[in-house]
């Protein structure tokens, strides 16, 4: 609506003010302009940020589709009811509440909502400008920085990572030693407390090198490398020794002045925090579960290249793996092109719990494509059950929100994907989602400009008919 020009101040009698005066009424009326202008152009242009689904505040039946649970049996022809966010029953023969909306949805699948294990999501807009990067601080130990109290709720990566049917992230910082700690967000909400599921889910270790693995990575000798090995570990073994006498002085003395540093570390001492450390080679793994035993906290592998290689180590102290994606190179020359295609299924083979992540290397844009890593995995021996379970169900346990996300069951969230074939086919698209029993906007900035640019295309053809 425009503006009453009679609330606009009166400038035809400006010529009785000084000089001064009138170049303050200039100003104040080129703002004002500047702000209605600011304040139209939008929504003239349709360019409206997707607004965030509305709190379900009525049953909904989802009726006739193929339910994929993950947890149990595919259910086909089912029923699944939720209300209050929360999934209500599903099976075969549910009876429906009166005031119920139904949708029929026959001919499609339900899946609950992928989640990825390892990004920056909400913490980088565009890497190459420093202003929308936010995902690391200076300093080499930063275990107090809490990712959830960063994310952008606003970021245009987010509505085209739920497009493809990511619904839930890890989000990490990155840099440093100990980077800081995680969160598990779903993909939907006004603010970063609406996006937060788990706050710390995971303090993350960019675990040092034992030993370099090319002639490349050695700035000196072999021996100068050694050094430096030992000096990290020595560093992150003492940081550690550190935080426990924080804690031990805090659990005996409550009047202990209180650090937020070693604070943040108790939940770690605990065990209510997991390490996740990032370690692909042999010697890493090894060096990072050696630590984790001596320093009696949980560990969780991320990247996991050699994983293969310590199987029975990772099973004897039932220690998880987060997959740094399959569309990764191979690590050594003498490895087979299509190793990193094959490691999923060579861990399941091996009975190590795992889950695909899209490689947070490559940034949260390319998250969209997880079902797609866990779709390659397959086509290289993973189990079909074992590819959706990577990128859902065992992605959840091995984050630690399993009771809420991750299968289709009475008393989750319900947070779930309704697609038109496979989740995990390129082929497939995405028709519907829903957040805790809320309808997501799956409009997105790639859908715009795919309509926008179809236009063009169009009035060129109608031109050229003529």
């Amino acid at each position: 609506m425009k503006p009453n020009p009679t609330s606009l101040p009166d400038l035809h009698h400006a010529t009785r003010l000084s000089k001064n005066e009138n170049m303050i009424m200039s100003l104040i009326k080129q703002t004002f302009t500047l702000l209605l202008c600011l304040t139209w152009i939008p929504a003239a242009n349709g360019a409206v940020p997707e607004v965030p689904g509305a709190k379900q505040d009525h049953p909904i039946a989802l009726v006739g589709g193929t339910i994929h649970t993950v947890s149990g049996k595919t259910i086909k022809n089912g029923t699944l009811l939720f209300i209050d966010g929360k999934i209500a029953e599903i099976g075969g023969d549910v009876n429906l509440p009166v005031n119920v909306e139904v949708i029929d949805v026959q001919g499609k699948h339900i899946f609950p909502g992928l989640i990825d294990a390892n990004s920056n999501m909400g913490l980088v807009e565009i890497n190459a400008v420093r202003a929308t990067v936010d995902e690391r601080e200076t300093g080499r130990f930063n275990p107090n920085v809490k990712a959830h109290v960063a994310i952008n709720p606003d970021s245009e990566i987010i509505p085209t990572t739920r497009s493809n049917g990511v619904l839930l992230c890890l989000t990490a910082p990155s840099g440093g030693v100990i980077s800081g700690q995680s969160a598990v967000i779903q993909l939907d909400g006004w603010t970063f407390e609406d996006l937060t599921i788990r706050p710390g889910a995971g303090l993350h270790i960019n675990w040092p090198l034992m030993a370099a693995v090319s002639d490349w990575q050695l700035t000196g000798s072999a021996k100068e490398a050694g050094k430096a090995r030992d000096k990290n570990m020595q560093e992150l073994e003492e940081f550690f020794n550190t935080a426990r006498r924080y804690d031990e002085a805090r659990r005996h003395d409550a009047s202990t002045k209180i650090d937020l540093k070693w604070e943040s570390m108790r939940d770690v001492l605990a065990g209510k925090i997991p390490v996740i450390a990032t370690a692909n080679n042999a010697n890493q793994i090894q060096a990072a579960v050696a630590f984790s035993i001596r320093q009696k906290v949980k560990l969780i592998i991320n990247g996991g290249y050699d994983s293969i290689y310590c199987t029975d180590l990772l099973k004897q102290h039932d220690i998880p793996v987060i997959l740094g994606g399959v569309y990764r190179l191979p690590r050594r020359a003498d490895d087979p092109y299509d190793l990193p295609y094959e490691i999923p299924s060579l861990l399941e083979k091996a009975g190590v719990r795992f889950c695909i992540s899209s490689d947070g290397r490559f940034g949260a844009s390319m998250v969209r494509n997880l079902p797609f890593h866990a779709g390659t995995a397959h086509a290289y021996g993973l189990s079909m059950e074992q590819a959706l379970r990577s990128v859902t169900l065992s992605t959840a346990e091995i984050l630690g929100v399993d009771e809420q996300v991750g299968s289709l069951e009475r008393g989750k969230d319900a947070t779930l994907v309704i697609a038109d074939g496979n989740i995990l086919d390129i082929k497939t698209n995405v028709e519907a989602a829903y957040i805790g029993g809320r309808r997501v906007d799956l409009s997105d900035r790639h859908k715009k400009l795919y309509y926008k640019y179809e236009q063009r295309i169009d009035r060129a053809a109608a031109a050229k008919a003529k």
